[in-house]
């Protein structure tokens, strides 16, 4: 009865879908005020809708209802009911639910808040969002059916792949989709300005907010998807630049572009068609990600779909929804009338500095992504690994870097050069005493001393901003844009010292054997098996030390039995200045057990900087909001 109610939510989600995009049409075409006001109600009932959907898919996984094909194939009885709650999206035809059911929340939310924009803007909007939401219920209803009955019902499911059987399942995947449906409806704002040619400031406050809670949950998301990689997978890295990684990187990296813009049209009504490229720029860049992950092209622990016929059925839409973004930008794009204009030297001018270079990184991630294959397509075997990301991407990150601390240094419109290089000496100085330093204290590799250099450049450029300004009155989102500045500066001190000041050793040891790894001693002490919910395991025990400090840790082996796979479980101490990262391999048969041991010095400023940028993000959002509020309220009592 779950699943029926779940299917029947989904077929009326869709006819309304259908409805809200007939009604959106009707009024932008006519104006009639009856056909606009009916078009709210309508977005928010199919929001509702397919709110409902995806909670009867949670309830059949909680049930461990057999008779559901996507239950049997993806949960077990046995399971946890943490496993079988995030298992309801850990599937292609659940991920894509949920996929749904945001955007379907994401056009509900629109309809019920937002009225800053004129009444036609705001239809063509929901009537873009009602578009997107259409193609997706017919690929669930005609593809992949969440819902779909399997007879006779098996006793019991196949089980969830033990990768996913992780906690970080229940927070990593729905937070990139509240990434990616953010930048949907971001993409539906600069639709509905186009269509009706209001491509302006207020267009840009309204878009703005959506555009800055997508940035933030793609931040959050990637952050908690590179620490699930670097302790689950057992492979001691944290970013593999994996096709899958780069899916989500690259809607990021969109959306970071689209938010500094936006941010100019917001203040100073610049950069009009540079904002409304980016957001179908953005878009695109999550339709794509879609793509490799469903369509079967790519085989990963990410990636769901294997069937054929499903990757076909995104590619249409990803054509029908870019094509018709792209085709729409080039016809009504003329129209937009050019934004203020303003001096290379300003701030300005350093956010197009900054959008080119993201752009440049944007372009080399996705043919690097894309490349291996178009050539497997034509029979040719290639692979474009880390190697070829850092060569590229990493010097002009690098200059990146360089932007981004002047940058909040710069007047707006119009700025002196002489001026600015003086506002940039405390910068300079940290720039080159860290440079100093790593030499005199070296040998370090030329990049990593690069990046150390940068970051404590940055940092320092970070807070100047704050200089001589009254704390407490300091607006909320100029301190969101320091601390997110910040928190890049403290990810790349992290990815930097990881390249830089990394030890690995990998040996085989009998019980009681030592081994050496950078400043610390471990040693085997014994191998004993535990049993866990769902599997067994091997489990050493390590005795680590470094001067007077003493560590245990516990790296296992693990066995599932649904279905049957092995996987390593590392043992990871963290301590102020690094992490001690353990992995226990297989016996060699001779009485030894393989070890694989990393020191990595500072490595979690990797993840302490990311979530240094996404408490930037939420500042600045939550201190945009109360200023408009507070403007609102001094609306109603004048």
């Amino acid at each position: 009865m779950i699943a029926e109610t779940g299917l029947s939510a989904l077929w009326l989600a869709a006819a309304l879908a259908l409805l809200q995009l007939m009604l959106a049409a009707a009024g932008v075409a006519r104006g009639r005020e009856a056909v606009i006001a009916g078009v709210r109600p309508v977005a928010i009932a199919q929001g509702a809708l397919a709110i409902i959907a995806m909670a009867a898919l949670i309830g059949v996984f909680l049930a461990s209802d057999m008779s559901v094909r996507v239950v049997v194939e993806n949960s077990h009885s046995s399971k946890p009911w943490l496993y079988k709650f995030a298992g309801a999206w850990g599937n292609h035809e659940g991920s894509m639910l949920l996929w749904v059911a945001i955007l379907g929340l994401a056009g509900g939310a629109v309809a019920l808040v937002e009225r800053r924009l004129d009444a036609r803007t705001l239809v063509a909007t929901l009537g873009a969002q009602a578009a997107l939401a259409l193609g997706f219920y017919a690929f669930l209803l005609f593809s992949s059916n969440p819902f779909d009955r399997v007879s006779p019902a098996p006793p019991d499911g196949l089980g969830l792949n033990p990768l996913l059987q992780d906690p970080g399942l229940a927070f990593h995947p729905p937070t990139l989709y509240l990434g990616y449906v953010g930048i949907s409806v971001a993409f539906s704002f600069a639709v509905g300005a186009l269509v009706t040619g209001q491509v302006g400031p207020v267009f840009a406050r309204a878009m703005r907010p959506w555009v800055l809670a997508a940035w933030i949950f793609l931040t959050l998301g990637i952050t908690a998807g590179s620490y699930w990689a670097y302790y689950e997978l057992g492979w001691g890295g944290w970013w593999f630049w994996d096709p899958v990684e780069n899916a989500s990187l690259m809607p990021w990296l969109a959306a970071t572009a689209l938010l500094h813009s936006v941010s100019v049209l917001a203040a100073r009504d610049g950069l009009r068609a540079w904002t409304v490229m980016l957001a179908v720029v953005a878009f695109s860049m999550s339709m794509i990600g879609t793509f490799l992950v469903r369509s079967g092209i790519l085989t990963s622990v990410h990636a769901f779909a294997v069937d054929p016929r499903r990757g076909t059925f995104i590619l249409v839409l990803l054509a029908l929804y870019i094509g018709g973004a792209l085709a729409l930008f080039g016809a009504r794009i003329g129209k937009v009338r050019a934004g203020t204009t303003f001096e290379p030297v300003s701030r300005e001018g350093g956010l197009v500095i900054n959008n080119l270079l993201l752009s440049v990184i944007l372009g080399i991630v996705l043919i690097g992504t894309l490349y291996p294959l178009v050539a497997a397509s034509f029979g040719v075997q290639l692979s474009v690994g880390p190697p070829f990301f850092n060569k590229t991407a990493g010097p002009i990150a690098l200059a990146l870097v360089v932007v981004m601390a002047v940058g909040p240094l710069v007047r707006w419109r119009r700025d002196e050069a002489g001026q600015l290089v003086g506002r940039l000496t405390w910068p300079i100085a940290a720039t080159c005493f860290a440079a100093a330093a790593l030499v005199a204290f070296g040998p370090v590799p030329l990049l990593p001393t690069i990046g150390l250099s940068l970051a404590a450049g940055l940092a320092v450029a970070s807070v100047l901003p704050l200089l001589g300004r009254d704390l407490r009155r300091t607006p909320l989102f100029t301190w969101g844009m320091v601390v997110a500045h910040l928190g890049i500066a403290v990810s790349l001190a992290g990815m930097a010292s990881d390249a830089a000041f990394t030890s690995e050793t990998l040996l085989a040891v009998e019980v009681g054997q030592p081994a050496r790894v950078g400043p610390f001693t471990v040693r085997l002490d014994g191998i004993k098996p535990v049993v866990g919910e769902g599997w067994s395991a091997l489990e050493a025990r390590l005795s680590a030390t470094r001067g007077d400090e003493r560590l245990v840790l516990r790296p296992q082996s693990r066995f599932f039995s649904t279905p049957a796979t092995t996987t390593s479980e590392s043992a990871i101490a963290t301590l102020w200045d690094g992490q001690l990262y353990t992995v226990l391999g297989q016996p060699d048969g001779q009485g030894r057990w393989q070890l694989r041991l990393w020191w990595k010095p500072f490595v979690t400023l990797i993840w302490l900087g990311g979530g240094l940028v996404a408490l930037g993000g939420a500042l600045s959002l939550f201190g945009r909001w109360r200023r408009e509020r507070r403007a609102r309220m001094r609306e109603a009592w004048a």
